[in-house]
């Protein structure tokens, strides 16, 4: 998925046309004058779509929003004259629930509205009758906004730590590891924050290919309204393990999640996943996974033959048998991987076996912790490198676990834990990640924290680095867990720089 963030939309468009004025010639006949280079400028507004939280009675909410310091945009200034406040805030986005549960939406305990950057804010709701929420900062608080939704079921059906990092709207998203096997209960889920109707389009692919699909073209997203749709009643072919789930946009733009349920494993969100590429990084997999199952699929015209490894702490592996993995075109693939880490926690790399027969495809894992009755699920999509800055809000002391993987070449990472919701100083620390292995830390706390508190990535130097956090709180001998990985926030936007050349006019 291409998660830009809304201000982000309209100035690449308007920068297509300077960019393309740039190479003109003068009325003369001269060369005109090169604009110079682009600058880095900080976004002045970004967007956020959270879908409806969960439709247990139990069910226990907690969102975290949060801006990290040091790229802040100047308060905007609309045509009156009057400067604008900066503000970042989460509301419901509509007015009444379609979750089903025919109950009237139950507002937050705290507004969730950042005041400044550095700083989380927290917010609490509790129940079924959670509303989806769209969101927006501007100004100061725009650049790298974050908000993180994390729910704890701690029974029935959909029972599980169920954590989402909550994202831009956006036209195309992919999500592999969906189900519509007897024992889980996927739904997608569709939000429209904006103040116009979006029409969205559903594909479902099996092992066999497309799926027979009803329901599923021109599915309309009212106005600021949230849509779930459960993907075992778009087909009536026969239930499949392993299921990949394309969302598109005929018109406007939508928030796009997908949450599972399995009858007996636990829940989670699938978020989605990185663009189609021709090698991907799943980053993330806790050292004491009891199973790990991976899904992909090649959406193009040509199969891909892909090599998989582990990259671990210790270096880069080849899982013992299972070393390679063939994806027909138009088809969705498993393996699952046994004794994968070995007590050793890593990152999954996924590369073409041929590199001169690359072939995009998307990839996620699902993961198992816990045996028997007390089983948990995760799911960790392939996740595109941390090209500027990303951030995972809602981390605990002594429950989160940051994995950082460099499988290409060794790198250096800045990463800071901010300040505690409720008290806490930032610290920071540069972290060195060797080439083709996974480093994990557990012991970057704020100090005097209290609360929640957000982790943020910033590359220093070297090779691409990959990033994911757990967050694990055991309840009643069951070892609840969830995995974000980190996506880069875009907190600014390249703007180039050009001159009034009134002469291409003649």
């Amino acid at each position: 998925m291409k998660r830009t963030t809304l201000s982000l939309i309209a100035v690449a468009t308007a920068l297509a046309a300077v960019t393309g004025l740039a190479s003109l010639t003068a009325p003369d006949g001269t060369a005109a004058p090169q604009a110079k280079a682009p600058t880095r400028l900080p976004v002045e507004r970004a967007g956020m779509v959270c879908p409806a939280p969960s439709t247990s009675e139990v069910a226990e909410t907690l969102y975290t929003s949060y801006t990290p310091p040091g790229t802040g945009a100047a308060p905007s200034a609309p045509s009156g004259g009057r400067t604008e406040q900066p503000t970042a805030r989460l509301l419901p986005a509509a007015s009444t629930t379609t979750s089903g549960t025919g109950k009237k939406p139950k507002a937050l305990k705290a507004p969730a509205t950042v005041t400044a950057p550095g700083k989380p804010v927290t917010a609490e709701a509790d129940g079924p009758a959670v509303p989806a929420l769209a969101g927006s900062a501007t100004g100061t608080l725009a650049p790298g906004w974050t908000v993180q939704q994390t729910t704890v079921v701690p029974a029935g059906g959909a029972r599980g730590l169920l954590g989402l990092s909550c994202g831009a709207p956006d036209t195309d998203f992919w999500f592999p590891a969906a189900s519509t096997a007897k024992e889980r209960q996927d739904y997608v889920h569709l939000t429209n924050p904006d103040d116009a109707a979006a029409v969205a389009d559903i594909e479902l692919y099996g092992p066999e290919g497309p799926l027979k699909s009803q329901f599923t073209d021109g599915i309309p997203v009212p106005a600021r309204s949230t849509v779930p749709v459960l993907l075992s009643t778009l087909t009536g072919e026969a239930a499949q393990q392993a299921v990949t789930v394309h969302v598109t946009t005929r018109s406007g733009r939508i928030g796009a999640a997908v949450g599972a349920a399995d009858d007996k494993l636990g829940s989670d969100w699938i978020a989605p996943a990185a663009d189609p590429a021709s090698r991907a990084v799943l980053p993330g997999i806790p050292a004491d996974a009891t199973s790990v199952r991976l899904v992909a699929f090649a959406p193009g015209n040509e199969d891909a033959d892909l090599k998989v490894q582990l990259v671990s702490a210790t270096g880069t592996i080849v899982p013992a048998g299972a070393g390679s993995l063939h994806l027909k075109s138009g088809m969705t693939a498993s393996v699952d991987l046994p004794d994968l880490t070995r007590g050793e926690g890593g990152s999954l790399l996924l590369t073409p076996s041929d590199p001169k027969k690359p072939t995009p495809f998307v990839a996620a894992l699902r993961v198992v912790r816990g045996k028997g009755e007390n089983t948990e699920i995760a799911f960790v999509p392939a996740a595109a490198a941390v090209s500027g800055r990303a951030t995972v809000a809602d981390n605990r002391a002594k429950a989160t676990t940051l994995s950082l993987t460099a499988p290409e070449a060794a790198a250096q990472v800045k990463v800071t834990a901010s300040a505690g919701s409720g008290a806490g100083t930032p610290v920071s620390r540069t972290v060195t990640v060797k080439e083709g292995t996974t480093t994990t830390l557990t012991d970057l706390v704020p100090q005097g924290l209290k609360g929640s508190y957000a982790i943020t990535v910033e590359p220093v130097s070297g090779g691409k680095v990959y990033a994911a956090r757990t967050l694990a709180l055991p309840q009643d001998g069951t070892p609840m867990f969830t995995i974000q990985t980190f996506v880069d926030d875009r907190g600014t936007v390249e703007v180039p720089t050009a001159r009034q050349n009134l002469g291409v006019l003649d």
